[in-house]
Protein backbone atom coordinates (compact mmCIF):
# COMPACT_ATOMS: atom_id res chain seq x y z
CA UNK A 1 0.00 0.00 0.00
CA UNK A 2 2.88 2.08 0.91
CA UNK A 3 4.56 1.41 -2.02
CA UNK A 4 1.64 2.19 -4.24
CA UNK A 5 0.65 5.77 -2.83
CA UNK A 6 4.11 6.77 -3.03
CA UNK A 7 4.57 5.75 -6.61
CA UNK A 8 1.08 7.12 -7.54
CA UNK A 9 2.39 10.65 -6.00
CA UNK A 10 5.57 10.68 -7.44
CA UNK A 11 3.79 9.82 -11.11
CA UNK A 12 1.20 12.69 -10.36
CA UNK A 13 4.44 15.21 -9.41
CA UNK A 14 5.84 14.03 -12.95
CA UNK A 15 2.94 14.40 -14.82
CA UNK A 16 1.91 17.79 -13.50
CA UNK A 17 5.71 18.80 -13.71
CA UNK A 18 5.33 21.61 -16.02
CA UNK A 19 1.68 22.90 -15.21
CA UNK A 20 2.48 26.67 -14.23
CA UNK A 21 -0.09 28.93 -13.15
CA UNK A 22 -0.13 32.44 -11.47
CA UNK A 23 2.19 34.07 -8.82
CA UNK A 24 -1.52 35.79 -7.38
CA UNK A 25 -2.65 33.58 -4.57
CA UNK A 26 -6.20 35.11 -5.52
CA UNK A 27 -6.22 34.27 -8.95
CA UNK A 28 -7.78 31.06 -9.78
CA UNK A 29 -4.88 29.59 -12.24
CA UNK A 30 -2.84 28.25 -9.87
CA UNK A 31 0.07 25.90 -10.70
CA UNK A 32 -0.02 22.37 -9.72
CA UNK A 33 0.34 22.03 -6.13
CA UNK A 34 3.06 19.42 -5.53
CA UNK A 35 3.00 16.95 -3.22
CA UNK A 36 4.79 14.28 -0.76
CA UNK A 37 4.26 11.29 1.17
CA UNK A 38 4.86 10.52 5.00
CA UNK A 39 4.75 7.37 6.82
CA UNK A 40 3.27 7.65 9.97
CA UNK A 41 2.58 5.37 12.71
CA UNK A 42 -0.48 3.96 13.30
CA UNK A 43 -2.08 3.26 17.23
CA UNK A 44 -1.58 -0.10 17.94
CA UNK A 45 1.44 -0.77 15.50
CA UNK A 46 1.44 -0.19 11.95
CA UNK A 47 2.54 2.37 9.56
CA UNK A 48 0.44 4.39 7.69
CA UNK A 49 1.71 6.80 4.23
CA UNK A 50 -0.03 9.81 4.10
CA UNK A 51 -0.43 12.88 1.25
CA UNK A 52 0.78 15.72 1.77
CA UNK A 53 1.32 19.09 -0.14
CA UNK A 54 5.25 19.54 -0.44
CA UNK A 55 6.40 22.78 1.60
CA UNK A 56 6.50 24.75 -0.56
CA UNK A 57 4.25 23.77 -2.92
CA UNK A 58 5.02 26.24 -5.87
CA UNK A 59 9.01 27.82 -7.02
CA UNK A 60 8.83 31.14 -9.02
CA UNK A 61 9.92 30.59 -12.45
CA UNK A 62 10.90 33.07 -15.24
CA UNK A 63 8.44 32.73 -18.02
CA UNK A 64 7.64 36.18 -19.36
CA UNK A 65 5.05 34.19 -22.61
CA UNK A 66 2.93 32.45 -20.44
CA UNK A 67 -0.32 33.76 -19.86
CA UNK A 68 -0.39 33.65 -16.37
CA UNK A 69 3.04 35.33 -16.04
CA UNK A 70 3.17 38.90 -14.00
CA UNK A 71 4.41 41.85 -15.09
CA UNK A 72 8.05 40.53 -14.39
CA UNK A 73 7.36 37.76 -16.37
CA UNK A 74 6.86 35.17 -13.44
CA UNK A 75 5.02 32.10 -12.84
CA UNK A 76 4.63 29.58 -10.60
CA UNK A 77 5.97 25.96 -11.17
CA UNK A 78 5.29 23.31 -9.25
CA UNK A 79 8.27 22.39 -6.62
CA UNK A 80 8.87 19.28 -8.37
CA UNK A 81 12.41 17.75 -8.43
CA UNK A 82 12.32 15.13 -11.50
CA UNK A 83 15.27 13.20 -10.15
CA UNK A 84 13.84 12.71 -6.56
CA UNK A 85 10.27 11.98 -8.68
CA UNK A 86 12.46 9.31 -10.58
CA UNK A 87 14.12 7.84 -7.50
CA UNK A 88 10.46 7.54 -5.83
CA UNK A 89 9.22 5.44 -8.51
CA UNK A 90 12.31 2.83 -8.31
CA UNK A 91 12.12 2.69 -4.59
CA UNK A 92 8.35 1.85 -4.90
CA UNK A 93 9.56 -0.84 -7.74
CA UNK A 94 11.93 -2.39 -5.87
CA UNK A 95 9.61 -2.77 -2.93
CA UNK A 96 7.14 -4.51 -5.21
CA UNK A 97 9.58 -6.76 -6.38
CA UNK A 98 11.03 -7.42 -2.62
CA UNK A 99 7.36 -7.88 -1.40
CA UNK A 100 6.81 -10.57 -4.31
CA UNK A 101 9.75 -12.29 -3.56
CA UNK A 102 8.81 -12.56 0.13
CA UNK A 103 5.57 -14.41 -1.02
CA UNK A 104 7.45 -16.38 -3.68
CA UNK A 105 9.63 -17.78 -0.20
CA UNK A 106 6.64 -18.09 1.72
CA UNK A 107 4.48 -20.49 -0.83
CA UNK A 108 8.02 -22.54 -1.19
CA UNK A 109 8.31 -22.85 2.59
CA UNK A 110 4.67 -24.09 2.73
CA UNK A 111 4.56 -26.61 -0.11
CA UNK A 112 8.06 -28.01 1.41
CA UNK A 113 6.35 -27.96 4.49
CA UNK A 114 3.14 -29.76 2.96
CA UNK A 115 5.22 -32.18 1.24
CA UNK A 116 7.07 -32.87 4.40
CA UNK A 117 4.01 -33.55 6.17
CA UNK A 118 2.39 -35.31 3.30
CA UNK A 119 5.61 -37.87 3.37
CA UNK A 120 4.68 -38.43 7.46
CA UNK A 121 1.45 -39.86 6.88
Amino acid sequence: MAASKKASVAASNIANADSVGSTNPSDPNQAYSAKTTQDVSVAGGGVNTVVLNRTPPFVPSYEPDSPFANTDGMVNSPNVNLDEELITTKMAENSYQANLMALKTSLRMQDTLQKALDTKS
